[in-house]
């Protein structure tokens, strides 16, 4: 009888992604699709557990064949994230015409990452001091204890072992082909310094010898059209790629854990909305319109929220920055790159910081105090570099955070309950911080093709996949 109502429950996927592409032949737009598919998949999810209940077998094997369609789409994302991240960058800089532009587009772009980061940090800091938030207030059954020892180890076994130089050093690529496959957290990063050295190597060889550099062109610039035209065929899986993640999600999230947990959920989602808003007010500083900003980010955002990945949401990212906000192309493509790898608001910003003050009175340290509050911004500014864009980027910068405080790091196991609830926003909001440093780079360097970031009709017809 199970097999049956799993049967069921797939048939009910088909139908629906079914309805996705019947509105996709229609034409019906990219956006307006992305968000019927989170719709949808909402729904699915609500009624899946409505229906079968939390932990149940049918649940479980529903779950994982519906893993197909949304983990299977995030797997076509990471596997032209490397690709797409070395070519474009490679292709943005021998296309400069000076490579004193390139230091100019990555001090400003890691410069905004970093401060508003730093800004975020203090956000978090505020929004757990506002509710009161302290560690002896959480219980911790089993499955938690279990979790925060589980910390406690990685913690000696990979954080407590390195000293900062070390840390440095693995950004360093020591084996290109090695970070090519990802097996770093820091992989992205050391194939995003490779290939701005293989970029800067060919603007001095166009010096020494023209036609040799000229020939390394034409053939970067023919793996960038055929990468983009893989992403582009990728992208067009995004509607049914978040139908099928947001119904796992929902169908499988511990709603008596939040409800449990509500009050860190309640400051943290306060925090994660409050730096949304601080980087809106950002862009209408620059002269931007913030809600023409935030209309053509959102379907980028939807998946960000739904896939929990920084790293995957790289060609989404690229493309919408390029497409429909008119930030230069070498711009967008180092700040999606860098955005997935350092900076991130929400997993290296918000939440250590809101950890470190939950911690801070049960190791007699007032966390009001301006040098405690000085001190944990600037490590978390430190540490946010070399962040993997993946999930449980957050715990690990959480772990590099607390052990700089000296502080208990196994907190972050205690809240292994929401933790998947929690990482959607911040995802969300590491994803939109990249967004926002490469138009802001773009506007502050005079790259920013306004006519695009004006045009409204540019959402449809760039992302009519």
């Amino acid at each position: 009888m199970e097999i049956v109502f799993v049967f069921i429950n797939i048939i009910v996927l088909l139908a629906i992604i079914g309805v996705l592409i019947t509105m996709q032949r229609k034409h019906i737009s990219f956006s307006k699709r992305v968000f019927t598919g989170l719709g949808l998949g909402i729904v699915l999810g609500s009624v899946l557990q409505w229906i079968y209940g939390s932990g149940s077998d049918v649940l479980a094997t529903t779950t994982d064949w519906y893993s197909i369609v949304g983990r299977g789409y995030i797997s076509f994302l990471m596997m032209i994230v490397i690709p797409l991240v070395m070519v474009s960058i490679i292709q943005s800089i021998i296309n400069l015409d000076k490579s004193a532009e390139l230091g100019k587009m990555s001090a400003w772009i890691i410069g905004i990452l970093i401060t508003t980061t730093m800004i975020a940090a203090l956000v978090g800091i505020g929004a757990a001091s506002i509710f009161d938030l302290n560690a002896e207030q959480i219980e911790a059954g089993q499955a938690e204890q279990d979790r925060g020892a589980s910390l406690e180890t990685t913690l000696s076994d990979v954080v407590e072992n390195q000293t900062t130089p070390q840390k440095i050093l693995n950004f360093i690529p020591s084996n290109i082909f090695l970070d090519m496959t990802g097996q770093r957290s820091t992989s992205v990063i050391a194939v995003v310094i490779f290939s701005v050295i293989a970029g800067i190597a060919v603007l001095g060889l166009r010096k020494k010898n023209p036609e040799q550099a000229q020939m390394f062109t034409n053939i970067v610039n023919a793996l960038y059209g055929v990468v983009m035209r893989i992403v582009t065929l990728i992208l067009r899986l995004t509607p049914f790629g978040i139908l099928a993640l947001m119904a796992n999600t929902v169908a499988a999230t511990d709603f008596a854990g939040i409800l449990e947990l509500g009050k860190f959920v309640l400051a943290s989602y306060l925090a994660l909305i409050t730096m949304f808003v601080i980087h809106l007010v950002l862009v209408g500083v620059f002269g931007l319109n913030p809600v023409t900003f935030l209309k053509k980010v959102i379907p980028v955002l939807g998946f960000a929220f739904t896939s929990r990945s920084s790293a995957g949401t790289i060609p989404l990212n690229i493309s919408a920055q390029k497409n429909t906000l008119g930030v230069d192309q070498g711009i967008a493509n180092i700040s999606a790159s860098f955005g997935a790898t350092m900076g991130q608001n929400g997993c290296a910003g918000i939440y250590p910081a809101m950890l470190a003050v939950m911690i801070a009175p049960t190791v007699g340290i007032d966390p009001l105090d301006p040098l405690f509050i000085l001190q944990l911004v600037v490590i978390i500014g430190i540490s946010s570099f070399g962040i993997a864009g993946v999930g449980g980027g957050a715990t690990f910068a959480a772990l590099i955070v607390l052990s700089s405080l000296n502080m208990p790091v196994a907190l972050a196991g205690l809240l292994i309950s929401i933790e998947a609830f929690i990482d959607m926003g911040r995802t969300a909001l590491n994803v939109n911080g990249a967004m926002v440093s490469g138009t802001l780079t773009s506007r502050i360097l005079g790259k920013l093709n306004m006519k695009t970031f004006n045009d409204k009709t540019a959402i449809d017809e760039s992302q009519s996949l």
